[in-house]
């Protein structure tokens, strides 16, 4: 058995973060005076004063969030970004991340603004602008990163399953998808060419500006990777080495990850085994900007998604690979397991946070 020094070790942020708790600040500026640590975050929303409140109980400290529709029908201003994020810190939550009102995780048949993943000119260069746009006006909001999504299918799963108190288990099972395979979406046949082509086109605009105004782009995976043609799409962020190879695509400080580590296990053989070295190839090269800190029970195309203490992920070894590489961001729950007496999901959020916190505060704290 581990001792606690040998289990997560101490560092001077720690201090630093127990001292600052001690004082009676709040979340946010702890996260100030302790420099760089990692925070309990989120991005459930409605992000409202009601969820600001339970993010608040709960002892999240970090959002990714998104204002009210903006007000052109096309990005939001610095003055609605500034109203927003002054809204969250009253709260005593940092806005850490935002995300666009485009480039979400929703089937390119559902989306209203799908060009730069169509490859649709020049609606999609009208798009990168407000991408451009998008980054500016964080930049002078004080709000310093966005994460964003390149997908065309979505997030597939197949039936849901039961999982422990009657809750159902978000589950993908690629033997039972056979509909889902050869069902086309409006992109029609999209090669990993074609798809790289898109990709790049997007990158080469819009990492400049990030870079310029050094603002984080955090990509989410392709949930789950499914083989090639599937739906007519190669899905080519469905793996680790296309991972590797995007953020290969104009390098730079600005340009990398929302490491869904649910997603990237469900990529790999054996997750259980594998995933940390993924966390450290990514985690040590700078390119994880927000971490989807669950579980899963299974593997590459048969999986489901688990409360963080049950599934194949050692949690605690997890935990241990970024802050041995020096992660410094958001740690937050995805998807959860869901019950009827829980529509919204807010108990098994709130599951989480608990599990999260414990795991960050043993790091923090152990000597």
């Amino acid at each position: 058995m581990l001792n606690r020094r040998e289990f997560l070790g101490t560092s001077l942020p720690s201090l630093l973060a127990s001292a600052s708790g001690a004082a009676g600040l709040s979340p946010a500026e702890l996260a100030v005076h302790a420099g760089p640590r990692m925070k309990l975050g989120c991005q459930s929303g409605p992000v409202d004063n009601r969820r600001l409140q339970f993010f608040r109980r709960h002892g999240v400290e970090s959002i990714c969030g998104s204002p009210p529709r903006p007000r052109n029908g096309r990005i939001w201003g610095t003055d609605e970004l500034e109203a927003f994020k002054e809204d969250v810190e009253s709260h005593g939550i940092a806005l850490e991340m935002v995300a666009p009102p485009f480039l979400e995780s929703t089937h390119v048949n559902r989306t209203d603004r799908p060009a730069i993943v169509l490859g649709r000119s020049p609606e999609r260069d009208r798009d990168i602008e407000d991408i451009q746009t998008l980054i500016r006006n964080c930049a002078r909001a004080g709000i310093p990163a966005i994460k964003y999504n390149l997908s065309l299918l979505g997030v597939l799963r197949t039936d849901s399953t039961p999982g422990r108190g009657g809750t159902r288990l978000s589950t993908w099972n690629l033997a039972e998808a056979a509909a889902q395979a050869w069902k086309m979406t409006r992109a029609g046949r999209v090669t990993a060419e074609i798809f790289w082509e898109r990709i790049a086109y997007f990158l080469e605009r819009v990492i400049p500006v990030a870079d310029e105004y050094r603002i984080r782009m955090a990509c989410h995976p392709h949930d789950p990777g499914v083989p090639p043609g599937f739906s007519g799409v190669d899905r080519v962020l469905g793996t680790v080495e296309g991972l590797k190879k995007f953020v290969s695509i104009n390098e730079s400080p600005y340009h990398g990850l929302n490491f869904c580590q649910g997603t990237v296990s469900e990529m790999l053989e054996n997750p259980a085994a594998e995933i940390y070295d993924v966390i450290r190839y990514f985690g040590s090269r700078k390119k994880i900007f927000n971490v989807h800190f669950r579980n899963i029970r299974g593997r590459r195309d048969s999986f489901q998604e688990t409360y963080p203490d049950e599934g194949d992920i050692d949690m605690v070894r997890a935990l241990r690979a970024y802050r041995d590489v020096g992660y410094a961001h958001m740690l937050m729950p995805d998807h959860v397991p869901r019950h009827s007496d829980d529509p919204e999901g807010l108990q098994a959020f709130a599951f989480c946070y608990g599990y999260i916190r414990a795991l960050m505060q043993a790091s923090e704290s152990a000597g």
